[in-house]
């Protein structure tokens, strides 16, 4: 009894010290032709956007090199009505063009990492590293069945739950 007590408690011990798996990222990022507008396919639910559909993003680079982020969706219950949020991107390591800081409330910023990123730009997968926010991303409001299988697969690969996934309604003007 000892001795499985002892082995029940060894091994509580070392899967708490285990570190979780680190999401990876791409390697390169062109910042110039990751601008412009991204439409929310997919998200993970989250507190900031429980209300809304028709959820975008369109970052602009600016003289600085920091990115102006502007965060807009409409209200799932009046969908006539819609909020944004104006915020700032940047890179704080160079070395990792593709772990990028976003604050939209100082002095508050969160992680916006580059999981997975198209060739030709026209879709992403964007998380962080406490795997409680994941987004799909796309310059089109629509995406096919098989590249949203292929990023919730990339997802899953990175460490990330996606059973309670939310496909986010594109249907506003």
């Amino acid at each position: 009894m000892t001795k499985s007590v002892l082995i029940l408690f060894t091994a509580m011990i070392f899967n708490s010290v285990i570190p979780q798996k680190i999401p990876s990222v791409v390697s390169t990022v062109d910042l110039k032709r990751y601008m412009g507008m991204w439409y929310e396919i997919a998200r993970l639910p989250n507190y900031f956007e429980r209300k809304l559909k028709c959820a975008s993003a369109n970052y602009t680079l600016r003289e600085d090199g920091r990115i102006t982020v502007l965060n807009k969706g409409n209200y799932l219950t009046d969908p006539e009505k819609s909020t944004s949020v104006k915020g700032v991107a940047w890179i704080p390591d160079r070395n990792s063009p593709a772990k990028l800081k976003v604050q939209f409330f100082w002095p508050f910023s969160g992680n916006y990492w580059i999981l997975y990123l198209d060739k030709e730009y026209h879709y992403v997968l964007v998380g962080d590293p406490s795997f409680k926010y994941l987004w799909i991303l796309a310059r089109e409001k629509k995406m096919d069945e098989q590249t949203y299988n292929m990023l919730l697969s990339k997802a899953v690969e990175n460490g990330y739950d996606v059973k309670s996934i939310i496909r986010v309604e594109q249907d506003c003007e």
